[in-house]
């Protein structure tokens, strides 16, 4: 009697060993496909007011706004030429290699919506295709690849698009917050490029006061 209780003890151990061990395999496994904790839909409602697909003629593309050396050094161009055309899930995973590589400071401004809990509606997130962009694949086609050329062409792009407005800098103001309620074409980024001058070589730093054009 007492070696059937032992053998019972000893049985009833094994499986509960063999349960813990089932439980330590998968654990790992769990884990391992774990993604950042980046909103990247705030991210996003923040560069592009949340198109996926978004392109503006000012050098950065999609809804993250990738600049095409970036999009190609991470390997995005397996999925697309440029990150407008490539779709929002694969958008998101060129950002989750850049965000390893560089840190959220890749995008300057919007990258302090990465933490936010709000929930966006994406929108075109398919990706643009080829033949409704074909008159932006002209244009993108006589652009030199350089980052000096391709700035220079951008900035004189958005200069052409000044509306003559202007706005006076609040406090509590941001780039990406001015673009987004006085709805400028291009976002922060095309703001930026407008009023460089003004604002100097750091696009998180505006003070209460700045004349901007719009």
């Amino acid at each position: 009697m007492a070696q059937i209780r032992k053998q019972s003890l000893r049985a009833l151990g094994l499986a509960v060993a063999g349960a813990a061990g089932t439980m330590a395999l998968l654990a790992p496994a769990s884990a391992a496909q774990a993604k950042s904790s980046v909103n990247w839909d705030a991210v996003a409602q923040c560069e592009s007011g949340g198109n996926w697909s978004i392109n503006t003629g000012n050098g950065y593309y999609g809804g993250l706004q990738f600049s095409r050396s970036t999009w190609k050094a991470y390997g995005g161009t397996k999925y697309a030429s440029t990150a407008n055309k490539a779709s929002r899930s694969q958008q998101i995973r060129i950002a989750e290699k850049v965000l390893d590589g560089q840190g959220i400071g890749a995008w300057p401004v919007c990258g302090k919506k990465a933490g936010s809990t709000k929930s966006y509606k994406a929108r075109n997130t398919a990706g643009a295709s080829s033949k409704s962009h074909k008159s932006s694949s002209h244009k993108s086609s006589s652009r030199k690849t350089t980052t000096h050329k391709s700035t220079a062409k951008a900035t004189k792009s958005t200069s052409a698009r000044a509306t003559g407005k202007t706005y006076v800098v609040r406090s509590g103001d941001t780039l990406a917050k001015i673009a987004s309620s006085k709805h400028v074409k291009g976002g922060w980024r095309a703001l930026y490029q407008l009023n460089r001058g003004e604002i100097g070589g750091n696009p998180n730093l505006i003070f209460p006061g700045q004349r901007l054009a719009l």
